[in-house]
């Protein structure tokens, strides 16, 4: 089959031709993929920012956003059936530990990670993953509109979902970066809360999406960014700010647009927040860090895609120009998310 895989860091992945996947285990699942969503987590992949964290033996298949119809399944496998169409969450739990028998099994202790840690991942024509993993949905789903809800929309639901007891009628959420994960976040947060909704983004066209799919107001990032979010909130800040950015300062603008007593959600990575310890004493505020979601998250989520309440916004590639996918959302030339297609 066709994949693609670095073989080294800091260099463009390949496209090569290696084996299918095989089932070795009772709930394994192997499924032909639909859609593969390209991350900017794909393009740190490639910095080597992971290579410490997870230890991938090079060459590896990458792609943790994936969706398609399983192919094969092990004997023990009694959710899904040959055929069904699947949207899997990017990392299979064992179920068993604490984290997961608490329902937080994006903390599993023995969890795997395809696509980043030592497990080929679905930028390829078939993944190998766990029955754990698999959300049945509608027969008639395309598996590329939807793959990149299996990490960037859980994601993004997830620090939503944590937030809502927060964002009661009255309040204000500023979401910073209106891109692959920030598009899904404000129809999140217009689906899940009745807050003000306020968008803040550097590129006018992300900004102009902003606005059809939920933000009541939309702040482009000019210099003058935060002292535009304290004019709309009354000169306080927001009660949460949603960092979908969280690097080349943003993740500092994001403090600063947060107000009194409120919350700063760092979603995005890759920056460094510097803040003076007085500030968290005179201001009370809050920083709250996010990881992927649960399998939850990702269930109620799909609930929400397939009543038509969070759509994806999409740009589809076939597997073939995988390194014009990687290119084009690194030269910040996707709005949305970029979707390989095999």
């Amino acid at each position: 089959m066709r994949a693609v895989r670095v073989h080294e860091y800091h260099s463009d992945p390949k496209i090569d031709d290696i084996p299918e996947p095989m089932i070795s285990g009772p709930l394994d699942v192997i499924v032909k993929i639909g859609g593969a969503g390209v991350c900017r987590t794909d393009l740190h992949i490639l910095e080597g920012q992971w290579a410490e964290a997870m230890g991938p033996q090079l060459p590896y298949v990458i792609g943790h956003e994936n969706a398609g119809w399983v192919h094969e399944v092990g004997a023990g496998v009694t959710n899904v059936a040959v055929g069904d169409t699947v949207i899997l969450h990017p990392q299979p739990s064992c179920g068993l530990c604490r984290a997961c028998r608490a329902g937080k099994d994006m903390q599993c202790t023995n969890a795997f990670f395809p696509g980043l840690s030592n497990d080929d991942g679905g930028m390829a024509e078939y993944l190998r993953t766990t029955a754990r993993a698999c959300v049945k949905l509608n027969p008639d789903t395309n598996p590329a509109d939807v793959a990149a809800l299996a990490d960037a929309g859980i994601t993004a639901y997830h620090a939503v979902r944590k937030a809502v007891p927060l964002l009661y009628p009255g309040t204000t959420a500023v979401v910073q970066g209106a891109g692959g994960l920030g598009h899904i976040g404000i129809q999140c947060l217009a689906a899940l809360t009745a807050t003000k909704i306020v968008v803040v983004d550097k590129n006018p066209d992300a900004l102009a999406l902003a606005k059809q799919i939920g933000a009541d107001e939309t702040v482009q990032v000019d210099g003058n960014h935060v002292a535009a979010v304290k004019d709309l909130t009354g000169g306080e800040g927001a009660n949460v700010v949603f960092d979908f950015v969280a690097e080349q300062g943003a993740e500092n603008d994001a403090w600063a647009m947060t107000g009194p007593d409120g919350y700063q959600f760092v979603i995005g990575y890759g920056g460094e927040v510097r803040i003076p310890t007085l500030d968290f004493v005179a201001g009370e505020k809050n920083i709250i860090g996010n990881i992927v979601g649960t399998y939850n998250d990702l269930a109620e989520l799909m609930v929400l895609a397939q009543a038509g309440k969070v759509t994806l916004h999409t740009k589809q590639y076939p597997l073939e120009s995988a390194l014009d996918a990687l290119h084009d959302l690194d030269a910040g030339r996707v709005r949305g998310r970029a979707i390989l297609v095999p």
